[in-house]
Formats: C-alpha cells, structure tokens, sequence
C-alpha cells in the first residue's frame, strides 16, 4: 500500500506543476518556438537543400559565437518589449513603440551634441533626455484614450509616423548634429557614450544591465504594488474597477507615460552605445524609415506573456537567433530568414492557450498511460484484490 501512496502524491505534484501560473505560458512560448524553428527549417530546405542543415545549426547556435552582441541588441527590443507589455496588462495595445523609441533616441542625440557636462554625467543625462522624450510620446496617446476615448491604436501608429518625419526633419535642420555629405549624424563625444562592459568586438555596455534592472522593478511594481493590481484589475475588466474606486482615467494616463518611457530608454541605449571602433560612435541616418525594434518589441512582448521577466528571455533568444540568422548567409541564406522564423513563432503564439491545452492532455495522457505500467503500482486487478484480502486479515 506504501508505494500506491507515493504514486499518488507524483499525480498530485504533477497536478500542481501543470496549475502554476507560468507554467501554460511557459510550454506554450517552448511549443511556439519549436514549431517556429522547424517551419524555418523546411523554408531553408526547400530553399538549398544542400546548406540547409548547416545553415540551420548556425541559426541554432551561431548566437553562441557572438554573445557580446547578443546582449547588446536584445538591450533595445528588450526595452521595447516592456513598452509593449505594460500597456498590455493595462488592457491598452501600445502599438506605438517605434515612434517613443525614435523621439527618446532624438532627446538622447539632442543632449549628447548641444550640452557639456562632465564625463560622469553626461550619458546618465543622455539617457534621461531618452526617457522623457518617449514618455512625452506617450502621453499624448494616453491623453487621447484618457480624455476622449480614441482608440490607442489609431493614434499611437499616426505618432509612429509623425515622431519619424519631425525627428529626420529636426535632425537635418541641425548643422551640430547632421552632416549633409554623409547623410548621418556626426559621431557624438565620448563623454556622451554609455560605458563599455568590455567584452572585445561587442558594443556591448551598461544598458543591458540596466534594462534588466528595470524589467525587474516592473515586475516587483505589476505584482507586489497596489497600482500594479489597479493597472492589472483595469486591464481584465475597466467597469468593475471603476466601480471599486480605482482611477481608471489617470492609470490610463500613467501607464502609457511609463510604456513610453521604456521605449524612449531603448532608442537611447541604441543611439548612445559605443562604437567598436576608436573614435567614432553610432550614428542615425534621417531615411523615413520606421524603427524597426519598435515593432520586434511586439514580437518580443506576446513571446514573453507579456511578463516583464519573461520579456527578458524572449529578447535574448530573439537577438540570439537574429545573430545566428546573419551568420547563416556564409552558407548563401539570406538574413530576412530569420524575420521567417519570428513572425512564424508570434504567429503560433497567438494560439497559446490552445496549445498549452493540448500539451497538457498529452502529459496528463501519458502520464495516466504510465502509472498502469508502474512496477511502483498494482499491475492489475488480482495484485489489488490479494493485498485488500491479506490486509483484512491482518485486520482480523
């Protein structure tokens, strides 16, 4: 009877792992990936069967060759990400990441070229012009939504378009920051540029350290704060909050204000990181071209559950597979190979609890399945109804 005991307690710790509240998103982020991974596979193979399998293991694993530059690019999709998910839990769809990342990255060049500080202060203030630049392009969509009731969707992607075109016109109206015969802004002083972590050949620098900081905090602020719980209880259901008491005008206001921020932080980690090579620094290019990182963050967000921990990962993996993507052309596969394999993972993303759902049947299947079979178990009947007899005997 002891080892029926113990194999009951194994279904009940199985029962509890499957009730976690990360575990569905967690197998259904695994899933998403797995699927994604071998539906890029199949493009490579149709597309040169003969590299394919080695041009698969350099998306795999090429990342693993170049992890300073994994961490320094999933440092902005990482921040545009937590843009995306806050407003998420909020109930609000912050599709306009790409223009607070494009108007803090502005604010952190506008400061970098037209202020002198010291060398110790100079990023740090860089890096709040960034934010105050994202959160202000924040707060005019917040305002809308607060105030008027328009659709945060609407007018978030108009300011995508309007933050590009006003920061590429201000840019190239400034003779200090834009050089014509290059079409590029200048190199910024040295004193502007966020510090090197010191990894050889990597960009890579203090901001990957401090967006994981940050993500942090915003967990701490969404779980263990009473304005997480009204942002997440406005988020699951606006009317009741309301009737509780919570302002659901101003955590509207406030939450678009922070997802902006976040943004804005990303495009300046971008635009200040240093330079691999000696005396130069990133530079913007005005091309009206939407950011890109705006929308990865996107991706990177629905990858993470919206979790800003969750965020974490998904970012680096993305920058991982993004890394092992340009490394897959030394076998002729071109980079947008890895754009593939992203919209395909958000796409079945999308369908998360369903195939959370399914897994869960399959192991509660085979788990069933298995417990028949376990020698730690009785076999069959007779075994069962010898030791109930043998155990009124005893009892006798």
């Amino acid at each position: 009877m002891r080892n029926n005991t113990v194999s009951s307690s194994r279904k009940v710790d199985f029962k509890r792992l499957t009730g976690l509240k990360g575990f569905s998103a967690f197998t259904a982020a695994l899933l998403a990936i797995f699927l994604g991974l071998i539906f890029g596979f199949i493009v490579m193979l149709v597309a040169s069967p003969a590299n394919a399998s080695a041009g698969f293991q350099m998306v795999l694993v090429g990342g693993l060759k170049r992890l300073g530059d994994v961490f320094y690019f999933a440092t902005p999709i990482l921040m545009t990400g937590l843009a995306v998910g806050f407003a998420f839990k909020m109930g609000l769809f912050n599709i306009g990441a790409s223009g607070q990342y494009t108007m803090g990255m502005f604010f952190a060049l506008y400061v970098g070229f037209m202020w002198e500080l010291p060398p110790g202060l100079h990023w740090l203030v860089c890096v709040l012009a960034g934010m105050a630049g994202g959160m202000l392009w924040g707060f005019i969509p917040g305002i809308f939504k607060a105030l008027l009731n328009v659709n945060e969707v609407i007018t978030s992607i108009m300011f995508n378009y309007i933050g590009m075109y006003l920061v590429d016109m201000l840019i190239q109206g400034n003779a200090a920051m834009y050089i014509s015969s290059k079409t590029r802004t200048a190199y910024l002083p040295a004193s502007a540029q966020l510090p090197s972590l010191g990894i050889k050949n990597s960009s890579l620098n203090i901001s990957f350290i401090i967006g994981v900081a940050v993500a942090l905090i915003l967990y701490i602020v969404l779980n263990k704060t009473t304005f997480g719980y009204e942002l997440k209880a406005t988020g699951y259901n606006k009317y009741a909050a309301s009737y509780a008491g919570m302002n659901g005008k101003r955590n509207i206001i406030l939450t678009m204000v922070i997802a902006g921020a976040m943004a804005g932080l990303g495009g300046a980690f971008a635009i200040l990181a240093p330079s691999t090579i000696a005396g130069s620094s990133m530079t913007y290019e005005p091309i009206n071209v939407i950011a890109a990182n705006g929308f990865n963050g996107i991706a990177v967000a629905l990858l993470g559950n919206n979790s800003p921990v969750g965020i974490i990962f998904s970012a680096i993996f993305v920058s991982h597979i993004q890394r092992g993507g340009t490394l897959a052309s030394l076998y002729g596969f071109k980079p947008e190979i890895i754009d593939v394999v992203i919209a395909v993972i958000i796409y079945f993303s999308a369908f998360a609890m369903l195939m959370n759902s399914t897994v869960v049947k399959m192991l509660k299947r085979r788990r069933s399945n298995k417990g028949q079979g376990d020698p730690g178990t009785f076999e069959n009947a007779a075994d069962l109804n010898k030791s109930q007899q043998v155990d009124k005997k005893g009892e006798a």
